[in-house]
């Protein structure tokens, strides 16, 4: 067994081809220039406590040269109705750009041997390897967190001068869902506490943790426990049916032109642990933490992270990506000035969107175009902040947005 293989946030698992049978639902457009279309993912089987971390690829997306402003993802059941997380909780959900060789395409499908032929395109995030390389993606906070990007502003996919030839751009989703039906503890079966989950006996002597390593005997929990397949323990005597789910997505887009401004997009991690080879800063990424029990106080548990930019620009927009139990998330400059925080919204009803106790949704900051600017070289600091309570795999990653310039260079306006 290949923990690696298992871990969507590392992406490894894309190792593994599905059969691509993506349904669009429906497309529309408003009566201005912007467009949008509604997608279903391709279908995944969950039944109680079970855990399933996939890899969707060659997902239906809007073809051409565009700039996209807008990505929004929730779970639903075969009758297009929407699942509340205390019965399927969503992990996470990541968008990832990928090329690929047109005459592989052919080989890849029939062998799911993705070696050769694919070539895979990061964010402009720091972390290293292949480590948070998503575009879009967020977890069970998705419903109430808004993705939309103020005009004239968008990212810029698909333009033809910038895909090597004989090659052609495509998406995956790598996705993490926990069915928490008929679970013994719910919610450390969404925090993938490995001692509540079915582990097998040769676990620890073969599952490899971020850096290559075994994984510590003392390993308590996060993204390694949480495998393909693997099941949180049940209550005793509960039984339940197995049902088939898919990703809902929303995609809002403009077809690309003078008057657009393209972003850079950048995911921070509160647990990068930054050091440096000379004037060269080496990211050492954790993508997870453990906050481990406190009896002594109160206080929150704060995790903070300096992180040196080494291109800036106009800050967008800003927002986290985090767990229930989070605090609040602050993005701060140099001079300690605060570029964002991102507090958390709490359900407090039984409704999908609004599920009691669990996190279901961040906000975002949106500066007043030109009001924040990042200088080249700087050095931010990301403070993420949670309960004191005892709690693994928490995450503390942020996603800000960064513009060149106000208008774009080439705009008649």
């Amino acid at each position: 067994m290949k923990t690696l293989s298992n871990v969507a946030i590392i992406l490894s698992s894309m190792m593994m081809l599905l059969p691509v049978t993506t349904h669009s639902v429906v497309v529309e457009s408003n009566e201005s220039y912007i467009k949008s279309a509604t997608f279903l993912s391709e279908k995944f089987e969950v039944g109680p406590g079970k855990i399933v971390v996939k890899t969707l690829l060659d997902i239906e997306f809007p073809k051409g040269h565009i700039g996209v402003k807008s990505f929004d993802v929730e779970v639903v059941d075969e009758d297009g109705k929407s699942v509340p997380l205390y019965e399927t909780y969503l992990h996470h959900w990541f968008a990832v750009k990928y090329i690929e060789n047109i005459t592989m395409s052919h080989y890849i499908k029939q062998s799911h041997d993705l070696r050769n032929g694919i070539e895979f395109e990061r964010n402009d995030g720091m972390c290293q390897g292949f480590l948070l390389p998503h575009y879009w993606g967020l977890g069970g906070e998705s419903r109430g967190t808004s993705s939309n990007l103020p005009d004239p502003f968008a990212i810029e996919l698909g333009n033809p001068t910038k895909v090597k030839d004989g090659f052609k751009e495509k998406w995956l989703f790598s996705i993490m869902v926990i069915d928490t039906r008929g679970a013994h503890d719910r919610k450390g079966c969404t925090e993938c506490r490995c001692k509540l989950l079915n582990l097998p006996n040769y676990f620890y002597n073969v599952t490899m943790g971020i850096n290559g390593q075994l994984l510590p005997r003392n390993y308590k929990g996060g993204l390694f426990c949480c495998q393909d397949n693997l099941q949180c323990k049940l209550r005793n005597g509960f039984n339940g049916p197995t049902r088939k789910l898919s990703l809902r997505y929303k995609i809002r887009w403009v077809d690309w032109n003078e008057h657009q401004v393209p972003l850079r997009f950048y995911i921070l991690d509160s647990t990068d642990r930054v050091r440096s080879n000379g004037s060269i800063p080496i990211h050492d990424c954790q993508a997870e933490y453990t906050i481990p029990r406190n009896h002594d106080n109160d206080l929150p548990h704060v995790k903070k992270a300096n992180i040196p930019m080494i291109k800036g620009g106009y800050l967008i927009y800003g927002t986290a990506h985090m767990h229930t139990g989070v605090i609040n998330t602050t993005l701060y400059g140099q001079d300690g000035r605060v570029l964002c925080t991102s507090n958390p919204k709490y359900g407090t009803g039984k409704e999908a969107g609004n599920e009691n106790g669990y996190l279901i949704g961040m906000s975002v900051c949106y500066p007043k175009p030109g009001y924040i600017k990042i200088k080249d070289g700087e050095i931010l600091t990301l403070e993420s902040i949670y309960e004191n309570k005892f709690r693994t795999g928490a995450m503390g990653h942020f996603y800000i947005y960064l513009a060149d310039q106000l208008l774009n260079k080439d705009s008649t306006i």
